[in-house]
């Protein structure tokens, strides 16, 4: 049965799914929920513990809007046998007309007390029950009918997903059928058989993940030897107009010593941000071309390619080292003479984004591979990126990844095991930290009015929401679209306010980042599409909003994208006062930052990404730490114990499959 097939898929719901990697019932059921409600339990209105909670009541008048520099406010009192309960909904004004007085509703929404003062905040309206599971939301989708095409693909489950683990290894380690995964995972019928089905599709998940990069990791390849003299990095660093701190030397020299074997270097380098990465990484390519060899990095977005090219520029052009960028808007006249430079040998070092992986891009003597923010390609992109560099098929260039995103070194020991690593953890001298602080629903004027008077300085901000605009299952959320539209036209319609989010066309977004940049907006509202990549040292104020729904260090990641430059920089973080948030307001470490996220809510949600389709590697970890080392320790049983040679290679077979025939990615994305 086709995805065409079911109920309410018609072609541009077919083109919207295909979009997001959702191409047959197979993807469509391993499509899982992001989190569940709680439909069924009902609090009275008296209820006093803060969080998301569900209450019946009726109102007893007509529910009364307001407006405030732009911002609407509909209020009223529920009440129910057990008291009264303060509601309110901003920049909802048609729930007035939805919710007549003495009408029973039953009200899904966030708890908060303010000050000793309870009140509701932008509940929704209930009419289902029961544990109810929340997708992400896809544009034509309302989540009812998102629910409803799972329960149609769930009657075809036995036909599209048949069992994939041996029946004598699912006993030993003590895992459910995957029919009965699925169906729990979707609509569960008590969260003891929620818990029993995540941990079947989450260890089977690592367990590919873990072997495949057993099986990759098993040889390395060979590579030619740099003749790198031992004060080749000194000769590197005394060129630079500042000076590296001990780790960046020490990393280098680890790359240097790499460089210098037959084995083809295969190394991490991880780094808070602001730790200087960028500059080491330069180094290597430094190290590449005195031994006569030319390098290539590969960026995620043009933005981030044009940044790394126009710092090479300033810091390998002085030293004889011809540097081009090479993106998919580079214009057919110029990427005719990149590609004949990149193929006579006279560009010694490329800098670019997927573009560099294209079949028409040849090299003289390709050396040196770097991949910047490797959680964000897949093993299938950096691969390719390498091949372009194989000579004779024998000799293979060196590989070098990098990572902004902290992750701890226990858990990046088993996630990159293919790959040496390398930590620098000390940032340079007279950086100043981010001040973070919370700011609560009631406090959110006096902070745009800090936030005027710090542009009046000179200053620009960014604006950060959870969601590109509103929608049904986003309802509790700010979003982008709708945070831009109320500031425009209300409090801060005097400065200039841009845009972006990630499904923008490629021109546009890279225009709206370029301008501000250069000064040209004041505020950038947007989503995560900020997350990396992104240097304005003129930006000093980094807002938040929902900070509740992000992940500890991702949230670390948004608050770098200000204080780098010499001004005192802000990070304000619009939710109420949690553990989670209360350790970035006393912590700028992002290594002790992304321990603590891995303790409050395990490796699946360590990144803070979660994604359509077929749910990526550590998705669906959902708190459980301790699985990752549990999964690791039975593919290190399975290569010890002769007795499971026959389950090793059928598991070997089955990854392989799954990540080199069906194109998943082997990334943390």
């Amino acid at each position: 049965m086709n995805l065409s097939d079911l109920e309410g898929i018609g072609p541009v719901r077919l083109e919207t799914l295909r979009a997001v990697g959702i191409t047959s019932l197979r993807d469509l059921l391993f499509t899982l929920p992001v989190r569940y409600e709680d439909h069924s339990t009902l609090s009275p209105c008296t209820v006093k513990t803060p969080g998301l909670v569900l209450v019946s009541g009726s109102f007893a008048e007509s529910l009364k809007t307001s407006f405030f520099h732009g911002i609407s406010r509909t209020q009223g009192t529920l009440s129910d046998q057990s008291g009264k309960l303060p509601v309110c909904w901003y920049n909802e004004t048609w729930i007035a007309k939805q919710i007549q007085p003495g009408q029973t509703v039953r009200l899904y929404g966030r708890l908060s007390i303010k000050d000793g003062r309870r009140v509701l905040q932008n509940p929704r309206i209930i009419t289902d029950s029961g544990w109810i599971p929340v997708y992400h939301s896809l544009k034509g989708f309302p989540a009812k009918s998102f629910r409803k095409l799972i329960e149609q693909a769930l009657s075809h489950l036995e036909d599209c997903c048949p069992e994939t683990l041996p029946s004598s290894f699912r006993l030993k380690n003590r895992l459910c059928e995957l029919n009965f995964a699925l169906r729990e995972a979707h609509f569960p019928s008590s969260m003891l058989n929620l818990e029993i089905a995540r941990r079947r599709l989450s260890y089977e998940k690592i367990l590919l993940y873990l072997i495949y990069v057993s099986i990759s990791g098993k040889a390395r390849n060979t590579a030619h030897p740099f003749g790198i003299q031992p004060s080749g990095t000194d000769s590197y660093w005394s060129a630079l107009p500042f000076t590296p701190t001990g780790a960046q030397r020490k990393v280098l020299n680890d790359i240097a010593a790499d460089l210098s074997r037959r084995q083809a270097m295969a190394r991490l380098i991880q780094g808070d941000v602001g730790s200087g990465k960028t500059a080491v990484a330069f180094g290597a390519i430094y190290l590449a071309f005195i031994a006569g060899f030319q390098a290539s990095m590969m960026a995620p977005t043009e933005i981030l390619a044009s940044q790394h090219y126009n710092n090479a520029c300033l810091i390998l052009e002085p030293l004889g080292i011809h540097c081009r960028l090479l993106t998919g808007s580079t214009k057919a006249a110029e990427r005719k003479r990149i590609l004949q430079e990149l193929l006579d040998g006279s560009c010694n070092a490329v800098f670019g984004t997927h573009a560099l992986i294209s079949k028409d891009v040849s090299y003289h003597h390709l050396g040196l591979v770097i991949t910047d923010e490797q959680h964000r390609f897949g093993v299938n992109q950096r691969t390719a990126l390498q091949e372009k560099g194989v000579e004779e098929n024998l000799f293979n260039p060196h590989v070098l990844v990098m990572s902004a995103t902290p992750i701890p070194r226990s858990l990046a020991l088993i996630l990159y095991g293919d790959l040496d690593i390398s930590v620098i953890d000390e940032l340079p001298a007279g950086r100043k930290p981010v001040r973070t602080r919370l700011v609560p629903e009631h406090k959110r004027q006096d902070m745009y009015l800090f936030l005027k008077d710090e542009i009046r300085k000179g200053n620009q901000a960014y604006i950060v929401c959870p969601a590109v605009e509103d929608s049904e299952s986003t309802e509790n959320l700010r979003s982008a679209k709708s945070v831009y539209e109320s500031l425009t036209a209300g409090i801060l319609k005097d400065l200039r306010i841009g845009l972006v989010w990630g499904g923008q066309k490629g021109e546009e977004k890279d225009r709206i980042l370029r301008d501000f940049s250069d000064g040209l907006y004041d505020i950038l509202v947007s989503t995560t599409v900020i997350e990396v990549g992104i240097n304005n040292p003129n930006a000093s104020i980094m807002i938040i909003e929902n900070a509740e729904r992000f992940g500890l260090s991702q949230l670390h990641q948004l608050r770098g994208r200000v204080g780098r430059g010499s001004r005192e920089s802000w990070c304000f973080l619009l939710s109420e006062s949690s553990e989670k948030l209360d350790i970035l307001c006393r912590s700028n470490d992002g290594f002790m930052i992304s321990q603590k996220d891995l303790e409050l809510r395990g490796p699946g949600d360590l990144l803070g990404t979660r994604q359509s389709g077929d749910a990526g590697i550590l998705a669906m970890l959902s708190g459980n730490s301790k699985l990752l080392e549990e999964v690791s320790r039975t593919v290190k049983k399975l290569h010890k114990d002769a007795g499971e040679t026959d389950t090793l290679r059928q598991l070997e077979s089955y990854a392989r499959l799954y990540f080199e025939q069906s194109g998943h990615s082997m990334a943390l994305s």
